[in-house]
């Protein structure tokens, strides 16, 4: 057991995550909050409160942490020499080395909305019903990465496909850093496989792309004026049922000075589609709006990142032999129907220890 890493690691944490200046920034919101006129302008107090609870979360983990090192440290040195009773505590190091390192994952996720809820969607690509069954394999992958995270899963939006899987799915992720997560898995991925749908068993090759948006809250300004809005109707498509086709509870929206189309028919309300549309409207616009303003600061910069969405970055290969392949990082994993079962973390990680550098 290595503490004094453990150790190391912490110290140069607190410096990272800079905790005493959010400990500092809490003190200011605590004010802020005692002031009699703070509750005059509700969504602004809605906004502090967020702040304040999201700075409090970061500071109490990471102290939590560095008591729980410390501690075991002093229990180290008291069973200095003692072998079973420094055995005990290998459980309890092994819990706070993967904490630490956690935190050291998440320091990377430094941008202003890696800390926010994702909206991710797969699309259909070359493939044909492969392509689709492949997509809905994707929808399955992230949604299982989800709840082994614990992130709260909501489907946005889907297109089912006629003979098997789906063209297009949306789902918001929930929950700390998903889009700071997520956002690297975005790209194309290609499957190669023994199809289920060719009679003569021949190995196909199905591809479907992924993209996530972070979820935009009200602390970010994004300005939608309604003369710029076009609402559209229309009935819901699918596998069948009572209400699908019968009623125009489906909702496209158009940005029309941006040309931003949306759409969605996931839920039987037209209200409730409108609202989820919105939210994924606003979350659209934000992320133009970004890399406007990215292309401004750094043109090679933005045309990487408008590029990454047509490039190909993971195999999954099922057939002759089964490796699930990063192409950005070449980090791989030989047990493929884990990683379609949602076990993509060391892939994201490999992906965001790459980017830091």
């Amino acid at each position: 057991m290595e503490i004094g890493t453990l150790q190391q690691k912490i110290i140069a944490l607190e410096k990272a995550f800079q905790i005493g200046t959010k400990q500092k920034r809490i003190a200011e919101l605590e004010k802020l909050i005692e002031a009699p006129e703070f509750w005059a302008d509700q969504k602004n107090a809605a906004v502090v409160q967020k702040e304040k609870a999201g700075l409090e979360r970061e500071v109490a983990r990471f102290l939590a942490t560095q008591q729980g090192v410390q501690d075991l440290a002093e229990f180290i040195e008291l069973a200095s020499g003692n072998d079973d009773e420094l055995k005990q505590l290998e459980p309890e190091y092994a819990k706070l080395e993967k904490t630490v390192h956690d935190l050291e994952i998440e320091r990377m996720l430094s941008g202003p909305s890696d800390v926010c809820n994702a909206i991710l969607t797969v699309n259909v690509g070359q493939g044909g019903v492969d392509s689709q069954d492949f997509t809905e394999m994707l929808l399955r992958m992230y949604t299982r990465y989800a709840e082994r995270r614990g992130y709260q899963v909501e489907l946005m939006d889907i297109m089912p496909a006629e003979e098997a899987g789906i063209k297009s799915a949306t789902i918001l992720v929930s929950g700390e850093y998903a889009y700071g997560y997520l956002k690297a898995e975005i790209g194309v991925h290609r499957l190669v496989r023994i199809s289920p749908f060719d009679s003569n068993a021949r190995r196909h090759t199905s591809f479907s792309s992924v993209w996530v948006l972070p979820e935009i809250d009200d602390s970010f300004e994004v300005d939608i004026r309604p003369e710029d809005l076009r609402v559209d109707t229309f009935r819901a498509g699918g596998a069948g049922g009572q209400h699908v086709n019968k009623t125009d509870s489906a909702v496209r929206l158009t940005h029309l000075p941006t040309n931003t189309v949306v759409a969605c028919q996931a839920e039987r309300s037209q209200t409730k589609n409108k609202s989820t549309a919105m939210k994924l409207l606003r979350s659209k616009l934000y992320d133009l709006e970004m890399k406007k303003r990215l292309a401004e600061k750094d043109k090679a910069e933005a045309a990487k990142m408008e590029a990454s969405f047509g490039s190909q970055i993971r195999n999954y290969v099922l057939a002759p032999y089964q490796l699930a392949k990063d192409l950005r990082t070449n980090f791989e994993i030989g047990n493929v129907n884990a990683v379609l079962d949602g076990e993509i973390q060391p892939f994201i990680e490999s992906y965001l220890m790459q980017e830091a550098g």
